[in-house]
């Protein structure tokens, strides 16, 4: 009875550790997979080193009827040019509003088809995603690089590894002043100013309707950091000025 006692120990024991490696092992992997500066493969950029005052201004979602125009008349009011990383189902429900950004001179990127969250999926649903996106992206007249976010920011093996394999770098950021929940525009505001460093990439979303605040916010945001000597770029701009 004793030995068996013991026995029954050592494999709670053991079995216990399994269990504490496999939890560590999924615990690291999700961190690894919401990391906005670490991937396993190819290159990923949340901001870049530089010593020069300049900011890249993203927009992620849309185009979305609620947000675009308003977007794009504070944009060009202050004549700033900013990255826009649109979902490929929006593009394909509001052609024209996707042919407006393009043709206002802004950046397009990848923002994928669905907006699904990018992890534990094939390789082919990651192709798929992505090409559907760029050749919809193509269909608005811009003709530069498309760059890629991830939605929500999520990746792990098969997307970061289709990007690397097309010399692709995964765009994420540093400056995220409305993505937890929907703060008030002078939170936005507030947050995002003081956040901002040379070199960083803002995250916002002011597309669909409940983003108000942040259409709100976004003047006074883009007049506070130019009277604080910013100047914004695209993102492929900011990336030319990595050192």
């Amino acid at each position: 009875m004793i030995l068996k006692s013991r026995r029954a120990r050592k494999w709670t024991i053991v079995v216990a550790s399994l269990l504490v490696v496999v939890l560590a092992g999924a615990y690291t992997l999700l961190q690894v997979a919401g990391s906005r500066t670490f991937q396993f493969f190819g290159t990923l950029v949340n901001r870049v080193e530089t010593s020069e005052k300049i900011v890249a201004l993203t927009f992620d979602d849309g185009p979305d009827p609620a947000g675009t125009s308003t977007i794009l008349d504070t944009l060009k009011s202050r004549q700033v040019p900013a990255t826009f990383f649109l979902i490929g189902r929006d593009i394909a429900a509001h052609p024209d509003l996707a042919r407006e950004i393009a043709a206002a001179g802004h950046e397009i990127g990848n923002h994928s088809f669905s907006h699904d969250r990018m992890i534990g999926v094939t390789p082919s649903w990651v192709a798929d995603e992505i090409e559907a996106t760029d050749a919809l992206i193509r269909t608005t007249g811009y003709t530069g690089d498309i760059h890629f976010r991830p939605p929500n920011g999520k990746k792990l093996f098969a997307l970061p590894r289709y990007l690397a394999a097309h010399n692709r770098v995964t765009i994420t950021w540093d400056v995220e002043p409305d993505s937890a929940g929907i703060p008030g525009a002078a939170t936005i505001e507030q947050d995002t100013i003081g956040q901002v460093r040379p070199g960083s990439i803002i995250l916002l979303h002011a597309m669909y309707p409940a983003r108000e605040q942040t259409r709100l916010a976004l003047g006074p945001v883009l007049d506070g950091l130019k009277q604080r000597g910013y100047r914004f770029v695209t993102v492929s701009q900011l990336l030319a000025a990595r050192r």
